[in-house]
């Protein structure tokens, strides 16, 4: 999953932390347990926080 969201970062000029900041998250140590893979599930929830910060369809990360 991470690859498929750090992909959209990169072509967006996006960093994790401003991601975080885009999803509404406290602090991005959510996102950068995602990118080191400490985070294997996901919630939902953060899942739609993620797809709509970045304006993609949750089916992006099938």
């Amino acid at each position: 999953m991470w690859p498929k969201i750090e992909c959209i970062l990169t072509e967006n000029n996006l960093t994790p932390r401003k991601l975080s900041q885009m999803a509404g998250l406290k602090n991005s140590s959510t996102i950068y347990a995602l990118k080191n893979g400490q985070i294997k599930k996901p919630s939902f929830e953060l899942m739609v926080k993620i797809a709509n910060a970045l304006n993609v369809s949750l089916d992006v990360f099938k």
